[in-house]
């Protein structure tokens, strides 16, 4: 049967299902068919401005009614006219209607800008003035917000603004205050930007057809001269993004619409935080240690030093005496090199990173479960989701555009569970809040899984066919003491109830879960409770439901994806195995050691014990990010030789014999991996930065330096031989990514997978392990009068990580220290008042920083962020680490206030 057909201007032509008359037109006729102002494809129809009006009737001699092309379902048969000599009046009309109250000065785009989508308009319907008398008042411009400019007098009150905030971002920030002409946007309750809860996304902007909503780099009307696609720096959900350049400079950056992982939307950071790229502060030339200070030297003479010193320490104290961390801000290429020099050139397997160091509570809970450690679906199905289940992840902080999401999606009325200690923002939005006590993750699960046993939500049919321990598993679950939990976790234990049911109950229920689950004593133990709660309901290996792990940094997947760790190489292959190793030997030209390496911790306690004398770091600031500063302070001074790979001085580097200027992201091509196994091409925008060099290309000169004949560094050259060594890498190529990536596993010929376990495990079945809670060393060992709080740690939307980037862009405005939250109550008890200056104390440290009242956090709890190295946080953290993956515990520290 042939599709049925509507006609336009007397043409027919097929209809798609569920189109509205503008969406018909503009596929066939092109976007500028229809006239629109209040219009978004990005939101929904609202029909407000009636610029998009149409003549539509039944019949070509049937009467023509006219109709709001934007929301009316365009139906088989019907004729649609367009411009019609009435339609074309009343266009007319509302357009004079806008501009009687429209600066004048204001319908020609600035010298050097493009034009506005209403100046556009006033230009094709050749509208310069209007009949109607104006009343409108001058209003003054709102310049407070480090990003966003709001001039009233250009708002044409489309609700494009209001919308976007509500539909995509799902602030509830803007809103339209009073009616008739008296009618304006308004900030929150009639507020600044810079006051209100504004988050800076950017959507507001984007979709404002005038220049009424506007940013300080005008990235709307910017008339750049190229436009490069690449994909965020900052947090593992990898946005696409759309640099705009002027006369070889970065001037602004734009999203792109088609877009598959963020259709358009960004964060603060990704859309505004770029000015770090040619900060002052950057280096610019390799600096070597002289006479105990650091000079500026050529490349030749680093490298050659660099070479000369790694060669006398290994022929003097032999290869384990050498380490590398690697980076998750790099590459996957990069990472890939690191690993391999580590392995190929210097001899071991001391090669650790961040995203083990963070995630490997991930990586071996799933690995154990499911046999694969990484996301088990994809960010796009959040929409079929009947239930979300948020545990240790501040989404809508760390992970925005994610995070927009799943409160879009609880917005909508679907049950969203969050477990968390803080108060975070999508518990706004939560059907259960479940506020445990920091540390006592492992014991709220258990209590989960035993509701959704006792209430009968096992799905016994998935659990028989296709998992193995379960009646072991239910046996132990069984046997919990529910009075001992719930007074550990400071859970009552019918909210764990509620949860268990929204849970068991939904037909398609999905898991994230981040650093708050994974950075504990248990953490491995925890990611393996979320695991079995999911196989245990059969939410495994369809679409909207998964254990899907949220990943900090922009490449944590694709860096232990590459084989940043110390017992897996690249592809997560056994070192130890003779048969990897073989392959590993065809592929790199070069035996691969079989000892397994150092962790970060283990490189550590080498260095201060005297047995590591070299390490390499590459792009990580481990003084600032690692737990207990002393420590890592004094294992850093007792290596004999430290190499640091960097884009500013951070505090690490500080330290360093040899620093090398990396080039920034902008500067160099590669691939990143997201959290949902998405590879992306990052394109090359500019030039590295004079006397810069991409971390691969050093890579790949130290390499050759110390005799290993490597390629220079050229991405889709390593991606090549990536694919040959990494399995799931096997069908990816530089050349076949396109603009939106592949998700792994990617078959030799190029089809991608994006929901993993669908008919069985990579283990081949679902493994149940139940653990009971054990309490963490750091309270046991702790002194309760000493220490009587927990403070816990996390990330600020406006910064990432420790701050070494955002802290040189106008972030720093919007906020520009960190703060302890504490408990009004807890406060009152110790005299604290808001703002004051406050002493933190544990058995690694001490240090000071102003507190700030709220009841984010309950009673006994702290929480702060580590994003300035001036506060220092981690020099209270401690060396408590992971039972089973040598995870550092930064989520639970015993501390005391000092006044």
């Amino acid at each position: 049967m042939s599709a049925p057909n509507a006609y336009i201007n007397g043409k027919a032509y097929p209809l798609a299902a569920g189109e509205t008359i503008y969406t018909f037109v503009s596929r066939h006729l092109g976007a500028g068919a229809i006239p629109v102002l209040c219009n978004d494809d990005a939101l929904e129809p609202f029909g407000n401005c009636r610029l998009c009006s149409v003549d539509v009737a039944m019949s070509a001699v049937a009467p023509r009614r006219v109709k709001a092309a934007c929301h009316t379902r365009v139906e088989a048969e019907q004729y649609i006219y367009t411009d019609t000599p009435r339609i074309e009046k009343l266009r007319r009309s509302i357009m004079e209607l806008l501009l009687s109250d429209y600066p004048a000065t204001a319908l020609q785009p600035l010298p050097g800008e493009k034009p506005t989508a209403f100046q556009t308009l006033v230009q094709q319907l050749g509208i310069s003035s209007s009949r109607f008398p104006t009343d409108r008042k001058a209003a003054s411009v709102d310049k407070t917000h480090p990003y966003i400019h709001f001039d009233t007098n250009e708002c044409i009150y489309c609700y494009r603004c209001i919308r976007a905030c509500d539909e995509i971002q799902g602030q509830l920030v803007l809103s339209m205050l009073g009616r008739g002409h008296d009618s304006r946007v308004i900030v929150s309750l009639d507020q600044s930007f810079k006051e209100s809860e504004c988050v800076a996304c950017g959507a507001c902007v984007q979709t404002c057809p005038t220049n009424a909503l506007s940013d300080r780099y005008r990235t709307k009307t910017f008339m750049e001269d190229r436009r490069v696609r690449t994909v965020c720096t900052y947090c593992g959900v990898g946005c696409n993004l759309e640099v705009l350049l002027k006369d070889g400079e970065v001037r602004a950056i734009d999203t792109a619409d088609d877009a598959e992982v963020n259709q358009g939307h960004a964060c603060v950071k990704g859309r505004y935080a770029f000015a770090y790229y040619n900060h002052p502060d950057r280096l610019r030339s390799p600096l070597l240690r002289k006479n105990g200070e650091l000079q500026a030297v050529s490349w030749d003479e680093a490298l050659d030093h660099i070479a000369a010193r790694l060669d006398g320490i290994r022929q003097t104290h032999g290869v384990q005496a050498i380490a590398g961390i690697s980076s998750s801000r790099c590459t996957n290429e990069e990472n890939f090199l690191m690993q391999k020099f580590m392995r190929v050139v210097i001899g071991n397997n001391n090669i650790d990173g961040c995203a083990r160091v963070c995630h490997a509570p991930t990586a071996f809970g799933m690995q154990q479960s499911f046999g694969t450690g990484a996301a088990t679906n994809s960010i796009a199905e959040i929409p079929l989701a009947d239930c979300l289940l948020v545990i240790g992840a501040n989404s809508t902080e760390a992970h925005p555009v994610t995070g927009a999401k799943m409160q879009q999606r609880a917005m909508k009325g679907v049950p969203l569970i969050v477990i968390d200690p803080r108060r975070i923002e999508l518990t706004r939005y939560a059907t259960v809040h479940l506020q445990l006590r920091p540390g006592t993750n492992v014991a709220l699960l258990d209590m989960l899984i035993y509701y959704v046993i006792k209430e009968g939500l096992v799905d016994e049919e998935f659990v028989g066919q296709r998992t193995e321990g379960f009646a072991d598993f239910r046996e132990s679950a069984l046997a919990i003491d529910m009075d001992k939990l719930e007074q550990v976790t400071g859970v009552a234990r019918d909210k764990v109830r509620e949860a268990a049911l929204l849970y068991g109950r939904a037909h398609n229920a999905m898991s994230f879960h981040g650093l708050g689950l994974t950075e504990h004593y248990q953490g491995s133990r925890g990611v393996m409770l979320v695991a079995a709660l999911a196989m245990m309901t059969g939410n495994i290996g369809r679409p909207g439901v998964g254990v899907n792990p949220l990943r900090g940094q922009n490449n944590v997947q694709g860096a232990a994806d590459m084989g940043v760790q110390p017992n897996q190489g690249a592809g997560y292959l056994d070192v130890t195995d003779p048969a990897v190793r073989a392959h590993y030997e065809r592929e790199y030209g070069h035996p691969v050691p079989a000892e397994k390496g150092l962790t970060t911790p283990g490189m550590l306690n080498a260095a201060s014990n005297g047995d590591l004398k070299a390490l390499w770091i590459m792009g990580e600031d481990i003084l600032q990010t690692d737990p207990d500063y002393c420590h890592v302070r004094h294992a850093l001074s007792e290596v004999e030789f430290l190499v640091v790979q960097e884009l500013f001085m951070t505090e690490t580097a500080s330290l360093a014999d040899v620093v090398l200027p990396a080039a920034s992201h902008l500067e160099k091509s590669g691939t990143f991996t997201n959290g949902e196994r998405r590879v992306q091409r990052v394109n090359q925008v500019i030039p590295p930065l004079e006397g810069t060099r991409p971390d691969g290309q050093i890579m790949v000169d130290i390499m050759n330096r110390m005799g290993y004949a490597q390629a220079g560094y050229d991405p889709a050259l390593h991606l090549t031989e990536i694919a040959r060594v990494v399995p799931f890498f096997a069908g990816i190529r530089w050349d076949n990514l396109g603009e939106n990536g592949k998700q792994w596993p990617v078959s030799k010929d190029g089809q991608d997978t994006q929901i993993l376990h669908r008919e069985t495990f990579k283990r081949g079945k679902g493994k149940f392990t139940f653990t009971d809670f054990v309490e963490t060393p750091q309270l046991l060992e702790g002194d309760a009068d000493e220490y009587p709080f927990i403070l816990t740690t996390g990330r600020r939307l406006e910064h990432y990580n420790c701050g070494s980037m955002t802290r040189r862009t106008p972030n720093i405005d919007l906020l520009d220290r960190d703060e302890l939250l504490i408990n009004p109550l807890d406060a009152a008890a110790y005299g604290i008042i808001d703002e004051q200056e406050i002493g933190l104390r544990s058995k690694q440290g001490r240090t000071r920083l102003r507190a700030r009242l709220s009841d984010e956090v309950r009673p006994g709890v702290l929480f702060t962020t580590f994003h300035f190295p001036e506060i220092a946080i981690n020099h209270l953290t401690s060396g408590v680490l992971d039972l089973d993956a040598d995870t550092p515990e930064f989520k639970v520290v015993a501390v005391a206030i000092e006044k």
